[in-house]
């Protein structure tokens, strides 16, 4: 049985955070494929996931000790500084929201219903021609249902009336926006406002709402548009905008930065400007100073040059989305007489369902390795991936000398290859969480090794032999943990020998623990070692996932 929450505080807060980027994650690709406005980019999903990942990795840097109020601001800090699309910045001003209803401490009624308010003032203050069945619609549902109750309701039911009347006004969005109409479906960026709601009441409750889930139609299912069967787009843009993309001439960058400095008249000046050579505006603030901005136009250099004109401008993310990628078509680069698509592949070698599924849904594509395999079938799939850009997480399924030779046959082959340095499935993971394939390939590679080399990893197995360790001898059936590739713990029970590699793990530090349960041992078993962190290493908040993998009882990825 799970607890019913009175009131969110910084535990609480994080779970929601961690929750929010897992059922983001989940269903991207269900949000990205029915992405139609403002423009049909297929992103908002890899925005909103984007966006939640930086507010946790801020969160993170407040420490294991953080307080609600210093969680909630973390988390603007980080979303408006990372925010991704206009999804993305909208989601800023929500998390701003609670930032500011946590300033006196855990979440309540009373300040739920005073951060609904307060986002819907901050979201509609930062898009520059708000829009109908957009976001902003389905956070005015959100606010009205908030305000409709009594301050003495109880927070189980606040919430889920809230999350209900935003899944209704979900469902509206298809009447009301003519693209939306047109295309047999509803806003990306509200079902994605959803989830983030849903979020939160699995949190409170300890259950998720069941949800349908909303596919596109194809083009002889469209007369029964009025089913909403289906999920489009972000939001915020202007009409001109929308009446721009649908015609010939669509605006070609997506540019976005965050600027530092401005007060609220220069943001205001700075969102003006933007929206004369632009359309698709949002600029929003994390209440200290810092400002997001988001423009959809032709003239990319003008809008940094109006960035900054406004004070420091860091972080510039400039995206090119011209006819044929709005068409949905691929430019190809041809090398050595290929057509090779101009992007990036990840390729996993993975073992296990669970853990397949977890990469997939990264964005990865997985070779499987629940039985040995030979270096041969990895070279294979180098070759036979779609992109000339190859990223591989070996998960130290292969040896480094195999690794060197795949990559130079690979390269041989026309393959731009990088082997990442990870030694593990949840390695791998950490790595995958920052991955961004708009970054060059090779910071990006950077990025990703320097998430793998910060998370510490260990193991349990059970010991085939009779073998001399360094902490004494181990009998056939002892269970064993490992620390990197060291045994550091023999022990008769796996569930004891779990408990003191985390102790050895987390002596160190850390402040989140990722389990990997393999398919030996039972369902329970990394509920039951979340429970033993929860007691000795307070603060600390731990992630389990259903792995599967035949060899490794469980694997942990402490971060």
């Amino acid at each position: 049985m799970v607890d019913v929450l009175e009131s969110i505080d910084a535990a609480a807060l994080r779970r929601w955070a961690y929750r929010c980027v897992d059922s983001l994650t989940a269903r991207c690709d269900e949000i990205n494929a029915l992405n139609v406005f403002p423009i049909p980019d297929s992103d908002t999903g890899t925005n909103l996931m984007f966006t939640f990942r930086a507010a946790v990795e801020s969160m993170r840097a407040a420490g294991p000790t953080a307080d609600a109020r210093a969680i909630g601001r973390a988390l603007a800090v980080g979303a408006v500084a990372g925010a991704r699309g206009n999804s993305g910045v909208i989601v800023s001003q929500l998390l701003r929201a609670v930032a500011e209803a946590a300033a006196d401490g855990p979440l309540d009624t009373v300040s739920i219903q005073a951060m609904l308010r307060r986002a819907k003032v901050l979201v509609a203050g930062a898009v520059s021609v708000p829009v109908e069945g957009t976001m902003l619609t389905v956070l005015a549902a959100a606010d009205r249902e908030a305000s409709a109750h009594d301050a003495n309701v109880s927070l189980s039911t606040l919430v889920v009336d809230i999350a209900e009347a935003t899944a209704r006004a979900v469902d509206s969005t298809t009447d009301q926006l003519a693209e939306l109409r047109e295309a047999g479906v509803v806003d990306a960026g509200a079902l994605g406002l959803s989830v983030i709601v849903d979020a939160l009441v699995e949190v409170v409750i300890g259950r998720s709402p069941p949800r349908r889930r909303y596919r596109r139609p194809h083009e002889h299912e469209r007369e029964t548009v009025g089913d909403a069967s289906t999920v489009s787009s972000d939001c915020g843009g202007a009409p001109e905008a929308v009446s721009r993309y649908g015609s010939s001439r669509p605006l070609g960058y997506e540019v976005v930065y965050v600027v530092h400095g401005p007060e609220d008249a220069g943001a205001a000046e700075l969102r003006r400007a933007l929206a004369d050579i632009g359309d698709s505006v949002v600029v929003a603030g994390d209440g200290s100073g810092a400002w997001s901005a988001h423009v959809h136009t032709t003239d990319p250099g003008g809008a940094v040059d109006r960035g900054i004109a406004a004070g420091d401008v860091r972080g510039v993310r400039i995206s090119c989305f011209g006819l044929a990628e709005i068409a949905g078509a691929v430019s190809p680069e041809v090398h050595d007489g290929a057509a090779l698509s101009v992007g990036r592949d990840i390729l996993a070698l993975v073992a296990g369902d669970g853990a397949a599924e977890l990469y997939v849904q990264e964005g990865a594509t997985v070779v499987r390795c629940d039985e040995a395999i030979d270096s041969s079938v990895l070279h294979r799939a180098i070759v036979g991936m779609k992109h000339r850009e190859v990223l591989v997480l070996p998960n130290g399924e292969l040896s480094a000398q195999e690794l060197v030779a795949v990559g130079a046959a690979a390269r041989a082959d026309g393959k731009d290859v990088v082997m990442l340095p990870c030694s593990a499935m949840v390695q791998g993971l950490a790595a995958l969480a920052v991955h961004d394939a708009a970054r060059a390939a090779v910071d990006d590679a950077f990025t990703m090794s320097e998430a793998a080399a910060g998370t510490r990893w260990g193991s349990l197995r059970i010991a085939q032999e009779r073998s001399l360790t360094w902490v004494g001898t181990c009998e056939p059936g002892d269970c064993i943990g490992l620390a990197g590739q060291e045994v550091v713990i023999v022990a008769a029970r796996p569930l004891d020998a779990g408990c003191r590699l985390l102790d050895q793990l987390l002596a160190t530090g850390g402040e989140l623990v990722t389990v990997l349960v393999g398919a030996q041992v039972s369902d329970d078993f990394g509920d039951r070692l979340a429970e033993y962190v929860a007691g000795a290493h307070p603060g600390v908040d731990v992630v389990v996932y259903t792995g599967g993998q035949p060899g490794d009882l469980v694997q942990f990825g402490v971060e």
